[in-house]
């Protein structure tokens, strides 16, 4: 790509970059969409789903973003090949490198627009949820990250089941980060949410005070939705104990019946992002 051609655009993408968002093959994270030297460079595992598992095809759009929400047009090609056509679902000649001997395909992806950028949203939103067993924290973060929720937060309360050591903790977290990060690239969000780190919950709630955020606990019989709320804090399946709802700032009710932890923290976060979008009406 030549000069002319590269570059940042002014403002957000609009409803043509959405459409274009929507559209592609694929979407994925890189560390720099605007290097000094083209191309741009993929991580092994996400060359490998675009060509062995995604089968992306010639000249078939791919969006790359850089997690915060700035993203470009790009295609897929061989590197080596110059400036030339997509490639095929098929598995291009490689050179050996460090990436082959995992079988990794030996591919870059070609600029093939400006960069543009999605705004940070005014109201950044999230949802804690007291740390549930198996693989239900991991289909929380994920449904989670498909509504668009800005800050994930597990969290350990007082029935919390799930309890970790420090080792155990940070493999758990660095697993739903990557939950997250799939998730984004599924649902065409070029915005990576925040998985912070599992802390208990005097650290959530301090956390959410310190970046001026008004938090409320999920509870069964609580009012609904204050449009000024922009974190909610969904407790273990035995509920929360009496001493950490004296510490709540609000109270918030997600129905009549009683919902299971991972379906409350998805209710929750459906509730903030629509209310933010405009679509439901808060009180």
């Amino acid at each position: 790509m030549n000069g002319s051609a590269r570059g940042r655009s002014a403002g957000a993408a609009g409803a043509d970059g959405a459409r274009e968002l929507r559209e592609a093959a694929a979407l994925v994270f890189v560390d720099d969409l605007d290097p000094d030297e083209v191309p741009i460079e993929l991580d092994p595992a996400d060359a490998h789903h675009l060509v062995d598992v995604l089968r992306v095809g010639p000249r078939e759009l791919v969006v790359a973003s850089d997690g915060r929400g700035s993203w470009r047009s790009c295609v897929l090609r061989p590197r080596g090949t110059g400036h030339g056509p997509a490639i095929s679902g098929r598995r291009p000649p490689r050179r050996p490198r460090a990436a082959d001997r995992r079988g990794d395909p030996d591919v870059v992806l070609e600029p093939a627009g400006a960069i543009a950028a999605e705004p940070a949203p005014s109201r950044p939103l999230t949802v804690a949820f007291s740390l549930t067993k198996g693989s239900r924290a991991e289909w929380t973060v994920q449904k989670l990250t498909e509504l668009g929720v800005d800050r994930i937060q597990p969290l350990l309360s007082t029935r919390t089941v799930v309890q970790l050591d420090d080792r155990s903790g940070s493999a758990r977290d660095d697993r739903l980060r990557r939950v997250a990060r799939e998730a984004a690239a599924q649902s065409r969000n070029p915005r990576l949410p925040v998985v912070s780190g599992t802390a208990r919950l005097d650290a959530v709630l301090a956390g959410i005070a310190a970046d001026g955020g008004l938090a409320a606990f999920a509870e069964p019989g609580g009012p609904p939705l204050d449009a000024a709320t922009t974190a909610v804090l969904v407790g273990p399946e035995g509920g929360w104990t009496d001493a950490e709802l004296a510490v709540a700032p609000a109270r918030l009710g997600l129905g009549p019946t009683v919902l299971r932890a991972e379906t409350a923290a998805v209710v929750a976060g459906a509730l903030l992002a629509a209310v933010r979008a405009g679509t439901v009406l808060a009180r």
